[in-house]
């Protein structure tokens, strides 16, 4: 048997006047995710707790298979481990995004999706600026995406369960003021982030970026934790896996559980991102592995950015260069499932990940078809079968 689960990223959504009263789901061209859903059944499940963020880390967890509340410590520590780090029983991970702040507001969560050279640049200078005997240790990655390491010794920790951060993204065009860190540690983050303003803007490249983009004002810090300990994922279902994303988080999570990451050439993370590789890769990846994840963020992206045509576009891509090629080649193979869900909702009105029930389908070996014809909330809202997000694997694997 062979299993794939395909995630476009936050694509639950609400109804949206410019699509006339659609949601992105219902409104886009996707034959190939409704005939996942016309050959199996649909339900809706909860995969981010009401207690904890509304955030990828949070909602792959679950969709993983694993339950939150007994495993998620924080986002970072599982973004540490996409690039190999191991944090010691005293260390901690911070999420280090680079954004552009003006007049107060966040303009950009991304600084204009900056280049990675450049963040590693602007992340270089900032680790100058650290006594040698410092704990703090910047880690560069990928365009926005960073990390910000404490290396600990038995003791009083920086942080505890008081620690306040907030995602950049949940705040875009707001006030910055009331969503700076805060409870014990949030004063250090927060000189952190004030110093890295002046550490910028001395930076020429910063200042000169190509094409009038605007400069990363600072560093945003957030989403601290401790390295989790997860059960690998093969002792807990006797099948050895594999993740394709272009978003370290789950490069993180994927290892965290013992998986295989594999890089495809042209994935970014973003709306650009080569689809038709994505589900390539994927095929030559069921070769070798019984159980294989195809994770796209772009239509993530196009909700951060307000952007409905943008989602359903994002949607369509993947239905059509992902979904499609993969069922039919699983078709072509024996035995199989194939799974479609998102992580969590991510609202256009709101440009921010939200809680809520996100609709799930999956078809294929032994899965007997429950009548349903449209992959879409309003049919998933009326499924029987409604469920803790971490119960979907398990679900999909018996």
């Amino acid at each position: 048997m062979k299993y794939v689960l395909v995630i476009p990223d936050g694509v639950a959504d609400e109804p949206q006047d410019s699509l006339g009263g659609k949601t992105p789901l219902q409104a886009a061209r996707k034959p190939n995710m409704d005939k996942v859903c016309n050959m199996g059944i649909i339900g809706q499940a909860d995969n981010v707790p009401p207690s904890l963020p509304a955030g990828s880390d949070v909602g792959t967890m679950s969709l993983f298979g694993y339950d939150p509340l007994q495993f998620h410590t924080g986002r970072a520590p599982i973004e540490a481990a996409a690039q190999g780090i191991e944090l010691g029983p005293h260390d901690w991970a911070v999420r280090c995004n680079l954004v552009t702040v003006e007049d107060g507001l966040m303009k950009s969560f991304t600084a204009e999706q900056i280049p990675s050279d450049l963040g590693a640049e602007l992340l270089g200078l900032m680790q100058q600026e650290q006594p040698a005997d410092s704990p703090w240790e910047f880690i560069p990655g990928v365009s926005y995406r960073n990390l910000l390491l404490y290396r600990g010794e038995a003791g009083d920790g920086p942080f505890d369960d008081s620690t306040a951060t907030y995602p950049p993204h949940d705040i875009t065009d707001k006030p910055v003021a009331p969503w700076l860190p805060a409870g014990k540690g949030g004063e250090i983050l927060q000189e952190l982030m004030k110093a890295s303003e002046a550490v910028f803007a001395k930076c020429d490249a910063n200042q000169n970026r190509p094409h009038g983009a605007p400069p990363a004002t600072n560093v945003w810090l957030w989403g601290q934790g401790k390295a989790p300990s997860l059960v690998d994922f093969k002792t807990r279902f006797g099948l050895s896996g594999a993740v394709i994303t272009a978003v370290d988080l789950l490069r993180g999570m994927g290892r965290l559980i013992g998986w295989d990451v594999v890089e495809v050439p042209g994935a970014t993370g973003y709306l650009d991102t080569d689809y038709t590789a994505k589900g390539q890769y994927a095929i030559k990846t069921l070769k070798e592995k019984d159980f294989v994840v195809v994770h796209v963020e772009a239509t993530d992206e196009a909700s951060h950015e307000g952007n409905a045509a943008e989602k359903v576009k994002a949607l369509e891509a993947i239905d059509r260069e992902i979904v499609g090629p993969v069922h039919e080649y699983l078709q072509s193979q024996g035995d199989y499932r194939i799974l479609v869900s998102p992580d969590h909702p991510t609202l256009i009105r709101t440009k921010t990940h939200s809680h809520g029930y996100v609709p799930f389908t999956m078809c294929g070996t032994g899965i007997e078809a429950d009548g349903a014809v449209t992959y879409d909330e309003p049919t998933a809202a009326k499924s029987a079968i409604s469920i803790p997000g971490y119960e979907v694997v398990p679900l999909f694997i018996r």
